[in-house]
């Protein structure tokens, strides 16, 4: 007999839309829990519309959204707002990402919905958290990526580039999953049902965590290096004689091993200019220099193999292309198959293996598709429903 998953008759209501607050609860979802999402009924979370690259879908939404229920409620209607109060009678989670001011607006605040329902978790996400002069502001990923000085850190010498992805919301979302799992354990030891608050901008600012402190103790900005380290050198991509690596040394027996075997120079390891990683950063400009001038000699795989030799780590500049096809998913079996209304696609399991529990990759639902079998377990009749689609409630 298998095991239950381990959130298995856990209920998560979720009012979300985009990246950080589906992100948290696909997590929930991929751990068992039942999670319903509420959407607009006129077009859902706006994420489905991103793009149509997915077999005409939107290549976040398939992402962020397996294995949920989606359920479209007009929130801004007594009638809608009285589904809702019924799904919270009987849910344990109520995660929500909605804008400034809108969540008190229709007592979804955590203080006015523990009033109602003590025992439901709320986990709020928001820009700049709930209260202070920037509660109200509105905040997206680019927004909080400067707000936040990361800006400053990526690009080049003389233009800033914004991180790839949405690494805002991506560290939101995993506050929120990790906040909200403390949450459920405080409950189950304690009984108590405390909120969670996660912002963007404090997810951003806890990972901004060693540049402040090299900033604030040192009375100095770390530049902005391209792929390179800011603080650490030698670390960052090198042209060989036919393509390109990137390396990283991490410590002062990876660079004398580094001097001796890649670089044929073992007196460099004990030269006062690059003798600390300290003294190395310092004099990054002739370092990389005469890095630069023997990898350019070498072709990639005989550089790869002195690395190795060396025991530095190494890696490629893979395209995205190269990840989807990268040994380490393959060899692993990470790939597996997600159903979602236009057809089935791959996706990958989630990061975090636990021993004797399932993957869990449930379907991605379409705009609405349980609607109809949430009314009716709520008590709701075929007529009732016919109705509230009628009045467009629903």
């Amino acid at each position: 007999m298998q095991e239950p998953l381990p959130l298995e008759g856990t209920t998560v209501v979720s009012v979300e839309q985009a990246v950080a607050a589906p992100f948290a609860t696909r997590q929930l979802a991929d751990l068992g829990a039942r999670v319903i999402k509420i959407e607009r009924p006129d077009g859902g979370d706006f994420a489905r519309h991103y793009d149509e690259t997915v077999l005409g879908q939107s290549s976040y939404f398939v992402w962020l959204n397996r294995s949920k229920e989606s359920l479209t409620i007009d929130l801004k209607c007594a009638a809608g707002r009285a589904i809702l109060e019924a799904l919270l009678s009987k849910a344990d989670v109520l995660v929500h990402n909605l804008g400034p001011g809108a969540a008190g607006r229709i007592d979804l605040d955590a203080d006015a919905v523990a009033r109602r329902h003590p025992n439901i978790i709320v986990c709020s996400i928001s820009g700049y958290g709930a209260v202070g002069q920037d509660a109200q502001r509105k905040a997206y990923d680019l927004l909080v990526q400067g707000e936040s000085g990361l800006l400053s850190l990526t690009g080049t010498p003389s233009s800033p580039a914004k991180v790839g992805i949405s690494i805002a919301d991506i560290a939101a979302g995993m506050y929120a999953f990790s906040g909200i799992l403390t949450a459920l354990l405080r409950r189950a030891k304690t009984g108590q049902a405390g909120p969670v608050e996660v912002s963007l901008f404090d997810a951003m600012a806890e990972w901004m965590g060693a540049p402040m402190y090299y900033s604030h103790y040192s009375g100095r900005q770390p530049a902005r290096f391209g792929a390179q380290h800011a603080t650490i050198a030698p670390y960052g991509p090198f042209e060989t004689a036919d393509g390109s690596i990137l390396l990283a040394v991490q410590n002062e027996r990876e660079w004398a091993s580094f001097c001796r075997i890649v670089l044929a120079l073992p007196e460099l390891a004990h030269d006062e200019r690059f003798a600390s990683n300290s003294a190395r950063v310092a004099h990054r400009d002739e370092c990389n220099a005469i890095i630069a001038d023997r990898l350019s000699k070498l072709k990639t795989i005989d550089a790869l193999a002195l690395l190795e030799e060396a025991a530095v780590a190494t890696a490629s500049i893979n395209s995205v292309a190269d990840l989807i096809a990268h040994r380490s998913l393959t060899q692993r079996h990470r790939w597996g198959e997600v159903d979602t209304p236009n057809g089935p696609i791959r996706a990958l399991s989630p990061p975090a293996t636990l021993s004797g529990v399932p993957v869990v990759l449930g379907p991605v639902p379409s705009l609405g598709q349980h609607t109809d079998s949430v009314l009716t377990e709520l008590g709701y009749t075929s007529e009732q429903i016919v109705h509230l689609r009628t009045s467009r409630t629903v």
